[in-house]
């Protein structure tokens, strides 16, 4: 399952995932970046690693940092339950009920 799963059929919402290391299965892009009114990362690690490698690009960009450890398997649980608790705070909708 992946973002674009989790959060399906949000009307108000397009959303698409990427990975910020090499051997991602989807290596975040510029076009990736260009494309989001809003960037999503779980970690502080992810948000330095963006900023170094698109500094142009993400200076215009909402970036939120989840705080959610970068330590869950693929697609697990409770890291679905965890992302959409927390993207539910900048939104207003509850996002938990999504499937």
């Amino acid at each position: 399952m992946t973002a674009e799963k989790i959060f399906f059929g949000l009307p108000r919402f397009q959303v698409r995932s990427a990975g910020t290391q090499p051997g991602a299965r989807i290596v975040i892009t510029e076009g990736h970046i260009r494309w989001a009114d809003v960037i999503f990362v779980m970690e502080k690690s992810h948000s330095h690693r963006l900023r170094e490698r698109f500094p142009e690009c993400l200076s215009s960009k909402n970036m939120v940092t989840l705080h959610i450890p970068d330590e869950f398997e693929f697609m697990q649980r409770e890291l679905i339950e965890e992302l959409q608790a927390k993207v539910s705070q900048y939104f207003g909708t509850d996002l938990q009920d999504v499937e």
